[in-house]
């Protein structure tokens, strides 16, 4: 294992354990923050077909968010993990809906996959993560799905869907993630804190 590579991993521990050692009431707090700020954003009143994530391991939860979509007739979605690869379709999620586990014991919308959509299909994707800059620069879990299911974005301009747009506690923010060759930047950060807009280029 590279220097590099050594360092990722010790930030990504480390930023974990801060992530699983918030409160419910600090984690009820920027939940509710977070869905404030985002409610004016131009891209969510914008988008009608959007994906988020259901939290986990402290995660920032998007679910009031996710309140304030289906409050305005938007069609929400989650990740799927394909069963013979791993990258990312979206499933439709609607309050009630029938859930399941997929292999990683992560809920997931038990939907059949005529109904799943693929990522360049979706108008904006709000993903997790662990690290961040602002620059744009993203450090997920290590397991690479979000990477492979985007590698299309690297080819499109930035103008183009979907738009990609990082959830995360502001004690998340670092100085400067090196960008690796399957690094997928976004064009956008979300806090409870502010909103980072990332420039193209």
């Amino acid at each position: 294992m590279s220097s590099e590579q050594q360092a990722r991993r010790s930030l990504r521990q480390s930023l974990r354990r801060q992530r699983r050692a918030l409160g419910p009431r600090s984690q009820t707090r920027h939940a509710q923050c977070l869905a404030q700020r985002l409610a004016s954003f131009s891209l969510f009143r914008r988008s009608k077909r959007i994906a988020a994530y259901l939290a986990s391991d402290g995660e920032i939860n998007p679910c009031y968010l996710i309140y304030n979509a289906w409050r305005a007739n938007k069609k929400v979605y989650l990740p799927v993990l394909a069963p013979f690869a791993c990258r990312l379709y979206f499933a439709p999620y609607t309050p009630g809906c029938k859930m399941k586990y997929n292999r990683f014991r992560i809920a997931e919308p038990d939907v059949h996959p005529r109904y799943w959509l693929r990522a360049r299909q979706l108008d904006l994707i709000f993903m997790p993560l662990v690290a961040f800059d602002a620059q744009g620069n993203r450090l997920g879990m290590g397991g690479g799905f979000y990477d492979r299911s985007l590698a299309f974005s690297r080819y499109r301009k930035s103008s183009h869907r979907p738009y990609l747009i990082g959830l995360a506690h502001q004690f998340q923010c670092v100085e400067q993630l090196n960008r690796q060759a399957h690094d997928i930047p976004m064009q956008g950060i979300a806090t409870e804190q502010q909103i980072y807009e990332i420039l193209p280029g």
